[in-house]
């Protein structure tokens, strides 16, 4: 099964609006309680660039509300979950949580993207409001206790990457390409580059570049080429990652390829031929191939209802909703009760609960926030995403 384009930009321009699930409710109540359903707020970016991230989010949390409430809601109590557009954009964001705020919400799903969640972070912290990211990978997104995470953080991407590729022995002598200008990749790199030297990893090569020089890396895979490297990795987004391997063949470079998350979405990059990417590993929190049954139930309701094929990150705020229910279960929550007051218990339920779901089939949460599960390597094998055993 391949991944199919996630929106198109019609859809995209016609889903921009706040969408609002579950049971109408009054849209001057404040985050204070009192009311009769739980208001859950969703902030990431639904325009621009990136929307294809937050549309994917907005979706997946949509998809496990209205399960949800068709199921009996929370303790009885029914969801209504409403999602706000940052456009990937620090201030924006802290304007979205300020509208979900006005709304009356109780906890917040997001942001999708990592500036922004610290942004919003900050906000989230001062009003002592609960804060779920699916997507948030910076460490800074959880520094508060009021802050947690589902997906793996980005120090941790590049540690389960390097633990991976030596405990299998992919290779000894390692290249890296890494975007010097995101902390996104940066931050990878920098883990990847620690655990490497407990491994026994000679990194041979680490050459960076920019965003305002990504389309060109003749450069850095000619010094990875010369240095004798046996695999390159490549901490960064597919659309780099389609370029590199576009140009490595071209000079008939042929390591082992090697990725982390944002390599997810390969296979659908325009005039990109996928047999390319045929071979390339990857470190990924979800694989819409698998045959776990609660996977395959989730990709074919997914697909019937958007008509895509659902990436990680609508995976993560699927999984992020029902986390959310399960931990307001375990503290007998009821939607009376203020944003404060949910926060202040869910502080405590998320690390005393065990979840099993789409991402991963269990995780546990520390009270820093961060999430421990055990990384999945996927690999495109004939245009197909497979998870490695």
């Amino acid at each position: 099964m391949k991944f199919r384009k996630l929106t198109s930009l019609a859809l995209v321009a016609v889903l921009a609006v706040s969408c609002l699930a579950g049971c109408g409710g009054k849209e001057d109540e404040s985050s204070e309680g009192g009311g009769d359903t739980f208001k859950i707020g969703g902030i990431g970016p639904t325009t621009g660039s990136t929307a294809v991230y937050g549309l994917a989010v907005q979706h997946g949390a949509e998809m496990a509300v209205k399960e949800i409430n068709e199921a009996g809601g929370i303790n009885g109590a029914q969801i209504e979950f409403q999602f706000e557009d940052d456009e990937n954009d620090a201030e924006k964001s802290v304007n979205a949580y300020n509208t979900l705020k006005d709304w009356g919400a109780q906890m917040i799903l997001g942001s999708v993207t990592s500036t922004p969640c610290i942004a919003v972070g900050e906000e989230t912290y001062n009003d002592n409001m609960f804060q779920l990211t699916p997507s948030g990978t910076a460490v800074e997104c959880v520094q508060h206790e009021n802050a947690f995470r589902v997906c793996f953080s980005d120090p941790s991407q590049g540690l389960e990457s390097a633990k991976y590729i030596g405990e299998n022995k992919l290779a000894t002598k390692i290249a890296v390409i890494y975007d010097s200008s995101d902390t996104y990749s940066s931050g990878i790199y920098e883990a990847f580059s620690a655990e490497a030297k407990n491994q026994g990893l000679e990194i041979v090569a680490a050459e960076a570049f920019t965003a305002d020089n990504k389309t060109d890396f003749s450069v850095q895979l000619q010094k990875a080429k010369d240095a004798g490297a046996e695999l390159l990795f490549m901490p960064f987004y597919y659309q780099e990652a389609s370029l590199v391997l576009k140009q490595a063949q071209g000079m008939n470079f042929d390591p082992i390829f090697f990725g982390v998350d944002g390599m997810d979405g390969i296979l659908d990059v325009e005039n990109f031929d996928p047999a390319l990417a045929d071979g390339l590993m990857f470190l990924a929190p979800f694989c819409p191939t698998s045959e776990d049954e609660a996977i395959s139930t989730f990709v074919s309701a997914f697909e019937e209802e958007y008509g895509e094929t659902p990436n990680q990150f609508a995976a993560d705020a699927y999984d992020g909703i029902y986390i959310l229910k399960q931990a307001l279960e375990s503290m007998d929550a009821t939607p009376d009760m203020s944003a404060s007051d949910l926060c202040d218990g869910l502080k405590t339920a998320m690390t005393e609960i065990t979840y099993s779901g789409v991402t991963s089939p269990e995780i546990k949460w520390t009270a820093d926030g961060e999430p421990e599960k055990a990384p999945m390597v996927l690999q495109i094998q004939n245009g197909e995403y497979v998870e490695l055993q």
